[in-house]
């Protein structure tokens, strides 16, 4: 039902005129001051209340991209402030949109919330009309990736945690008392004691770039993995094929197509390209909140349907492809074998035969722990899903090798009693999805996921300090009544 402003009183009236037609902050600085309105109408950030620990942090978190931002914030929120991020990559390069991500604009629409924790004025749409202008965010079709970023790093300053740049974990271990990370950053080598760790690496965050066994015995001088760097001007008046169907594939196509490439195979497998976003179809609320409390067998197949069934590149992708007239796609063209003639590598596909001078595998990633020796401790005690379930016929799947997590994100002792401290760590990455759906990394459900990440650890906290809550209850000695206010009369009358 719309409301009648018509029959408001005329003071209400003219505010919900006035409302209506808010513009919006017209810069940065306005955006920030209603950002900080926000906070303090809201009493935020609440006082620390965690008793502090010398030289120890309530948590530690690994990673400074969206999902160490959002979790840092979502932490701040609930008054846990004795927290650091550490990030191996330089400051405002963090996560994979400067690097490895090669679209032109993110999949996501425009309107996603995003990592905002529910303040409009922390949203994308709320920094680029500040910076933009309204008519500019009404003509914006596709949020293009840099300006993500840009936006990301905008989210930094404003939110302010504690980031340590340039810092790469190099080991991980712990007891019964909290957890221990090995650092390797510009001060050098250095241990840090946190209580709880949150693992907030991204899409790779538990392994790296899945690399068929097949591809391993070839030459590495005639391929790259799509998560590399790749030297795309070198790359010009060459004949380059890309393996994959989805979105990666599609944009690294498209790189070396506008780097000059003479000739773009894009090879596939399935009979077609996948066109519908079954994901896509799922993106509610019931979803992001209750995905994780499904059986284990529900959990496995909606994750095995969205990746059998394939999620599809996003439209303009495609058509960034297709608009050039050297740009072929081939179905139903497995790659059945490749060897070198000199320079150049040959092809032997389901398709037939063909010559290439370079290869883009745009495999996408797995869960590998070999490729996070960091990780060592963590894979030799944590349980996973092929420990608890698989489903039948699937036990070559990469799903099988997923960490098994619990309610909490935190990782479980496949041998109980013999890391008591595993599940002082949280699982805040992509190797989560199989145990908690897409809320660790994907724009549309990284809030959600942020906010029940930090009221666990907010209950954890908590019930460990227990004693300390208790005694600092019965200290209480604060009076709101100083006996002066009232006098006690004589008896009844």
């Amino acid at each position: 039902m719309t409301e009648d402003i018509s029959a408001l009183p005329a003071d209400a009236t003219a505010d919900a005129t006035e409302y209506a037609t808010d513009p919006g902050p017209r810069s940065l600085a306005e955006l920030e001051a209603r950002l900080a309105r926000d906070f303090d109408l809201l009493a935020l950030p609440p006082a620390d209340w965690v008793p502090a620990r010398d030289g120890v942090l309530d948590v530690a978190i690994v990673g400074a991209g969206m999902a160490g931002l959002t979790a840092a914030f979502a932490l701040r929120k609930v008054g846990i402030s004795n927290i650091r991020l550490f990030d191996r990559a330089p400051a405002g390069r963090e996560g994979p949109w400067a690097t490895y991500a090669r679209m032109e604009t993110l999949r996501s629409p425009k309107t996603l919330t995003g990592p905002a924790l529910g303040f409009a004025n922390l949203t994308f749409r709320a920094w680029y009309e500040a910076r933009f202008g309204l008519a500019d965010w009404e003509a914006l079709h596709r949020i293009p990736r840099l300006q993500w970023l840009d936006y990301l790093n905008w989210y930094r300053r404003v939110t302010n945690p504690p980031v340590r740049n340039d810092t790469a974990l190099t080991a991980i271990s712990g007891d019964a008392d909290g957890v221990t990370l090995d650092l390797d950053g510009p001060e050098g080598r250095q241990q840090v004691r946190a209580r709880r760790v949150i693992l907030a690496n991204g899409r790779d965050g538990l392994g790296g770039p899945f690399i068929p066994a097949f591809w391993k015995a070839v030459d590495k001088r005639f391929w790259s993995h799509a998560h590399e760097a790749i030297d795309f001007a070198a790359l010009k008046g060459r004949t380059v094929a890309v393996l994959g169907a989805g979105a990666g594939a599609v944009d690294n196509a498209a790189e070396a197509l506008e780097h000059g490439a003479a000739k773009v195979y894009m090879l596939i497998r399935r009979p077609d390209l996948p066109r519908i976003n079954k994901g896509l179809g799922a993106g509610h609320p019931g979803m992001v909140l209750g995905f994780h409390t499904l059986s284990d067998e529900r959990r496995w197949a909606y994750n095995q349907y969205i990746a059998e069934t394939g999620v599809p590149a996003p439209h303009n992708s495609m058509l960034r492809c297709s608009r050039h007239p050297n740009f072929a796609l081939l179905t139903r063209c497995p790659i059945e074998a490749a060897e070198p003639d000199g320079d150049r590598l040959v092809l032997h596909t389901g398709r037939g035969v063909v010559a290439v001078d370079h290869v883009i595998l745009a495999t996408g990633f797995a869960v590998d722990w070999a490729q996070r020796p960091e990780l060592a401790e963590i894979a030799r005690h944590t349980l996973l899903w092929r420990d608890r379930y698989v489903l039948a016929g699937r036990d070559e799947s990469d799903f099988a090798l997923h960490p098994y997590l619990g309610a909490d994100f935190e990782f479980l002792e496949r041998t109980p009693g013999e890391a008591p401290w595993l599940n002082r760590i949280h699982a805040f990455n992509y190797a989560a999805v199989l145990s908690h759906g897409k809320v660790t990394g994907d724009i549309p459900g990284i809030s959600a996921g942020a906010e029940r990440l930090a009221d666990s650890i907010t209950s954890a906290l908590f019930t460990e300090d227990y004693d300390h809550h208790w005694q600092r209850l019965i200290g209480f000695e604060t009076p709101e009544l100083l006996g002066d206010e009232w006098t006690e009369a004589e008896g009844f009358r």
